[in-house]
């Protein structure tokens, strides 16, 4: 449905171009528009190629699965309707791990796998279970202790310091995680069992 919205946006775009007689602004824009993502990409490719590298580094060498170690009482915590030894618990501590590492892009999968897994445990298909509705909400803030794209897109657009942004992105994704989960047990709560 949303490709047939941005279809109609990018149609009525270009017949309004056209009737107020600036269509040759629409195709510059366009090329313009490519050659910069273009840019972009290239810019990020090298970047999350390094950082995905040193990611399977990490995992090889243990230090995902001692993360995942370290995450384990806080995803009992965060899903306590999850079982234990569930596919989804493995998933949903992939997902956080590559969201505190940066890694929105390594992330993505995880929790597409983690919502199949969390749907498999739902008795009333087609509405979002607790465990669902916590995942999304901390998915949506997820923290980020070092964000690899932004300082990617950062570095690719000429940043003097790309990491400066650090503490201030690490402070703003601690909060608004914290709010996430605050306001996702608020509801539950009020829910009730």
């Amino acid at each position: 449905m949303i490709h047939t919205v941005w279809i109609g946006l990018f149609l009525v775009g270009i017949l309004y171009a056209a009737l107020t007689g600036n269509i040759a602004h629409v195709s510059t824009a366009l090329f313009e528009g490519a050659q910069e993502g273009l840019n972009v990409a290239f810019s990020l490719l090298g970047i999350l190629t390094l950082w995905m590298g040193i990611l399977n580094v990490a995992r090889k060498a243990g230090l995902l699965d001692a993360l995942a170690r370290l995450l384990r009482p806080l995803i009992r915590l965060l899903f306590p309707d999850v079982p234990r030894g569930h596919a989804a618990e493995g998933y949903l501590l992939a997902n956080i791990a590559a969201n505190l590492l940066g890694m929105g892009n390594a992330a993505t999968p995880f929790g597409i796998k983690a919502m199949q897994e969390l749907d498999k445990l739902n008795p009333e298909k087609g509405r979002a279970t607790r465990p669902m509705i916590t995942l999304l909400a901390l998915n949506t803030a997820s923290v980020s202790l070092f964000p690899t794209t932004v300082i990617g897109i950062r570095a690719a657009a000429g940043a003097a310091q790309p990491a400066d942004i650090l503490p201030a992105v690490v402070l703003a994704s601690f909060l608004g995680s914290t709010v996430a989960v605050l306001v996702d047990r608020y509801y539950q709560w009020r829910e009730g069992p």
